[in-house]
């Protein structure tokens, strides 16, 4: 497919991003050319979809069932105080479309299934997961995985969250398959057992972090810079202002 030629506002817009090396006029134009899907226009997907629209990504895929709600705002920055009520798709693309209109926003009304994932998903280059539980996640990483895409997922607790990149139909350096969701969380946890945001409590600011994280590993692996988080369990204490790695493998054998 021959790209699109920038024009003089593209350019400009752009400009940070083209004198990169690592990115470059290549670069972008991928940018431009990727379909990405983001679960959730929550705490989560409100950095991923504003830092995705403003670095150029062309098609932005938006799946949630919700509706804003007044105790969103405190950490759901892609609303307002005027979105109150309305649908969190229509809202987030809404507020895509005045950052960059020349992204196009596909809106998906719905809570993500085991029916609807494949179909869905298959649309899409990359996803990024903004969801709050983790029966989203399993659906969404299943799906991604029979879809060959690749995931990027986080979660977050009141002070702390977590990153890493999922890509378990290819293969490490060493020969073993990239380890799957199901490898780092081999089962989900009891039902009751993680607090939800309304009980627990969330730092607005974590989710910030953490889904702007996200957006920085899904324009990674984009434009093919730096080291995504394959394999790599990114951990960040906000109360102490620390991250950590951890290492994790696949279960499988080499030969599948």
């Amino acid at each position: 497919m021959s790209d699109t030629p920038f024009s003089d506002e593209e350019l400009e817009r752009y400009a940070r991003h083209i004198v990169l090396p690592e990115i470059g006029g290549a670069g972008q134009q991928k940018l431009k050319r990727a379909r990405v899907l983001v679960l959730g226009a929550g705490g989560l997907g409100s950095p991923v979809l504003q830092y995705l629209a403003a670095a150029g990504v062309g098609t932005i895929g938006i799946v949630d069932d919700d509706r804003v709600s007044l105790s969103n705002l405190q950490r759901q920055v892609i609303h307002s105080t005027g979105s109150v009520g309305r649908s969190k798709v229509e809202s987030a693309a809404e507020a895509i479309r005045r950052l960059n209109p020349h992204v196009t926003v596909e809106t998906h009304a719905l809570r993500l299934t085991e029916e609807n994932a494949g179909p869905i998903v298959s649309r899409y280059d990359i996803a990024v997961d903004g969801s709050d539980n983790f029966a989203a996640r399993y659906i969404l990483a299943d799906a991604c995985e029979a879809a060959r895409i690749p995931l990027v997922t986080a979660a977050v607790g009141r002070f702390d969250g977590s990153v890493t990149v999922l890509k378990p139909y290819e293969q490490s350096q060493d020969g073993r398959p990239n380890p799957s969701y199901r490898d780092l969380f081999p089962t989900p946890p009891p039902e009751g057992l993680v607090p939800s945001c309304a009980e627990a409590g969330i730092v607005g600011a974590l989710v910030g972090v953490i889904g702007t994280l996200e957006a920085m590993e899904a324009i990674k692996l984009i434009t093919g810079s730096g080291e995504p988080l394959v394999g790599r369990l990114l951990l960040y204490d906000g109360l102490s202002a620390r991250f950590e790695t951890i290492l994790y493998k696949s279960r499988r054998s080499a030969s599948g």
